[in-house]
């Protein structure tokens, strides 16, 4: 009987690092460059061929699922987190700087956080979840007298669209810095009705 040891645990590393490597590089490219990265490009970053990219994540959308997954689970804690703030206003404000900050740093997220990930779970249950959660922050802020009463859960992806182009975090900070001037309720003036939109029409 053969004594030789198996290769076969040192395959599966091999795999893995493999996988890991490619999700890694994604994310860093897809940050850089948006999605339209080509599979190619990503595999020749990599360092490995465009098969075994295929044979890891059989579809880009697959790809883009596995590289923004921690993003999206971050994006919602966030949500759930500022919840938990005793001080409704401060924790609207920090659901808000941090979602700005996750779209400067990172040009793919926005786009990921709703057209990739439908693959592993379901999006709008999730998105749905969240949205409850703000909402209820938002009422709460409003409350407390701190947020203007006016304000719509649909006015929530209408300042996600205003930060979408902003590619860096000083700007992006400046930018919220406005708005939130302008969403407290304090001297605040009447504003037109809310647009009809969803999280949706970022895609």
């Amino acid at each position: 009987m053969s004594t030789e040891p198996s290769h076969l645990p040192e395959l599966r590393v091999d795999a893995q690092q493999n996988r890991d490597r490619i999700v890694e590089v994604a994310r860093a490219l897809f940050a850089e460059r948006g999605l339209d990265v080509p599979m190619a490009a990503i595999a020749r970053r990599a360092e490995v061929g465009v098969a075994t990219l295929y044979r890891r994540f059989p579809t880009k959308e697959s790809l883009i699922t596995e590289a923004f997954a921690d993003r999206f689970a971050n994006c919602t804690a966030v949500v759930h987190e500022a919840l938990d703030d005793p001080d409704p206003w401060r924790g609207f404000c920090s659901v808000l700087e941090k979602v700005f900050a996750m779209q400067a740093d990172d040009r793919g997220f926005s786009a990921a956080f709703l057209a990739a990930l439908p693959e592993t779970v379901n999006v709008d249950q999730e998105l749905d979840r969240a949205l409850r959660s703000f909402a209820t922050l938002a009422d709460r802020a409003k409350e407390a007298g701190a947020l203007r009463a006016d304000f719509a859960l649909s006015d929530l992806p209408l300042l996600l669209m205003a930060n979408n182009g902003v590619t860096t975090p000083a700007a992006s900070r400046r930018l919220l810095g406005y708005l939130l001037n302008s969403l407290r309720a304090e001297h605040a003036e009447p504003l037109p009705p809310p647009a009809p939109l969803s999280l949706r029409d970022l895609c």
